[in-house]
């Protein structure tokens, strides 16, 4: 089955647990299509370069996923229909990268390089 990453923005006004509920429920769409979700991540609320629906920030979350392409199409057909959702952003890939993501990489390092808190 072909490999995806997606990326999706929620609502600024949603709370943490919300935002991580909606990765847990698109990943049940994807599994009840025959795929499955191979890694998720959070990112937090981060500031967007620009307003969408009148927000500044929003919650980020990522996925990676190997699913056949009509998962992946009704999981974005949900995705774009679901009014807690702004932006999604889909890419296939050739292979999944071991490990976490560059924006989790960037939050490591950063806090490596702080080194021990007073």
């Amino acid at each position: 089955m072909p490999l995806y990453e997606h990326v999706f923005i929620a609502r600024q006004d949603l709370a943490g647990a919300q935002a991580e509920a909606l990765i847990e429920h698109f990943g049940t769409v994807l599994a009840d299509n025959g795929g499955k979700v191979v890694m998720s991540e959070y990112w937090g609320v981060k500031t967007m370069a620009f307003r969408i629906n009148k927000n500044r920030k929003g919650h980020y979350a990522f996925l990676r996923s190997d699913a056949p392409a009509a998962a992946v199409q009704e999981m974005e057909r949900l995705m774009r229909l679901h009014e807690d959702v702004m932006r999604v952003l889909t890419i296939k890939v050739d292979k999944h990268e071991d490990g976490p993501s560059v924006q989790m990489q960037k939050r490591d390092e950063r806090d490596r390089d702080r080194g021990p808190r007073r």
